[in-house]
Formats: structure tokens, sequence, C-alpha cells
């Protein structure tokens, strides 16, 4: 008895189900990263950029 019923617009409705749609679509193309394999690939990029960094603070820029 104390239900408490909303009422959603059809163009809202509509909306959100467009919404899950697209989102849906989105990760079956690009499927959310595993969590240690981007730790994996973040270190390996910072090292890289550190090495870069290196080499070019030798030339006078810093």
């Amino acid at each position: 008895m104390g239900e408490v019923i909303r009422f959603i617009p059809k163009a809202e409705r509509e909306s959100m189900r467009l919404i899950r749609e697209a989102l849906a679509l989105y990760d079956s193309i690009y499927p959310p990263a595993d969590p240690a394999s981007e730790q994996q690939d973040k270190a390996t990029g910072t090292d890289a950029i550190s090495g870069d960094n290196a080499h070019r603070s030798e030339g006078g820029l810093s």
C-alpha cells in the first residue's frame, strides 16, 4: 500500500534505452581493460617516457 510509482515519460525511457544500447555496443567494441594488464602497460609507458626525457635533457633543454 505504501508503494510510490514514478511516472517516466516515454521520451525519457527511450533515451535511457538508447544510452544502454550505445554503452553495450561500445563495450563490445572496446572491452573494459583488465586492471592488472593496464598497470603493466602504464609501467612500460612510463619507463619509455623517462628514457626519452633523459636523452633530451642532455641537449640543454632543462
